[in-house]
């Protein structure tokens, strides 16, 4: 595989790795991995303020992480796209494996 370009990399870091780079926004994720909901939903399953859950959708909003489907009064938030947990949770197995290294290397 090619090194990617400057150009791509600078997208990546300012779109992705910008949006997950909170972890009420990583939270927001998961929660909407595990089903749509609405930013009382979400409010409620976090045990965070609406406005707090409204800014962090914005940020995924706009990053087009998550997409808003209006139906009436109501707007459900539900994951763009899915793999974006496969990411996270491949970047979480790192981290419990370089904490093991680092373990097992002071015992």
């Amino acid at each position: 595989m090619a090194i990617p370009s400057l150009d791509e990399l600078t997208l990546l870091h300012n779109i992705v790795c910008h949006a997950v780079a909170d972890p009420k926004r990583i939270q927001i994720m998961y929660a909407l991995h595990e089903q749509p909901r609405n930013v009382t939903a979400l409010s409620e399953a976090l045990s965070s303020p609406q406005p707090t859950i409204s800014r962090h959708l914005t940020i995924l909003r706009e990053r087009s992480l998550v997409v808003a489907e209006r139906s009436g009064t109501s707007v459900t938030y539900r994951l763009a796209d899915p793999r974006i947990i496969d990411v996270l949770d491949t970047m979480r197995q790192m981290l419990r494996e370089s904490f093991a290294r680092r373990t097992s290397a002071i015992e």
